[in-house]
């Protein structure tokens, strides 16, 4: 019987509420090289390059709104008894505004900025590009909440915990190409945790899941919520 279930999202869930996705031909990265905008060393070269590009995003998303993946998964989020983390790869809030409350963001946030000299994460709707002093130490040095190539994802030692006491890990939405997060199904393997990948189409690591199901993540979420609330998901996906 399932009670305790972790599920990771990417991009793919986010796609139908108009935010590109990472690897797609017509992904956001495509107008630039990933070096240029999504490393520290991009930072540190040029960073009105990189501040204009998260100013972008961080407006864009802004516009955008859930879609009924969003809204079946916070609804399993409100009424779910046991153990539930939804751990998402998305720095969107879509998750939020649909009402879950029970999200971690494994690569930070568009809308918080991190300061470096003092170390606080703010909530973060403007543009950081004229260089807006910290709330908390007033120093001019924010930048964007987001984990870049070649940094640690944020909470990983909280996410393990979590798979290690789950009964359930569903992927939804991910291209399995990104690491640490597309290692996290063979771990769940490895611990003897039943597996399903919901995804528009197999992902890289597809062979690792006991189950899968593909099409649009506005169909297949709300489809698989509803089997696991009326208790048919309970033994396995």
């Amino acid at each position: 019987m399932v009670s305790n279930i972790v599920i990771l999202t990417g991009a793919g869930i986010s796609a139908e509420s108009g935010i590109d996705t990472f690897r797609d031909g017509g992904g956001l990265w495509e107008q630039h090289r990933v070096e240029d905008v999504a490393t520290p060393e991009a930072f540190a070269r040029d960073p009105d390059l990189v501040h204009r590009f998260y100013d972008m995003r961080r407006e864009a998303i802004q516009a955008k709104l859930p879609n009924p993946a969003h809204g079946a998964l916070a609804r399993l989020d409100a009424v779910w008894n046991g153990r539930l983390l939804i751990v998402t790869q998305n720095v969107d809030d879509l998750h939020e505004r649909a009402g879950a409350r029970r999200v971690l963001h494994m690569h930070g946030e568009h809308l918080k900025a991190w300061c470096t000299a003092c170390d606080v994460r703010s909530p973060w709707r403007e543009p950081l590009i004229d260089r807006p002093p910290c709330p908390v130490c007033q120093s001019r040095s924010l930048r964007p909440d987001i984990v870049w190539f070649g940094e640690m994802p944020y909470r990983m030692g909280e996410i393990y915990a979590a798979l290690r006491e789950a009964d359930l890990f569903v992927s939804i939405g991910t291209s399995g190409a990104v690491y640490p997060a597309a290692g996290l199904v063979r771990d769940a393997r490895e611990l003897g945790i039943e597996t399903l990948e919901l995804n528009l189409e197999p992902s890289q690591g597809s062979q690792w899941f006991h189950a899968a199901r593909h099409g649009p993540a506005s169909e297949l979420v709300p489809a698989w919520v509803e089997e696991v609330l009326a208790g048919a998901g309970n033994s396995g996906p």
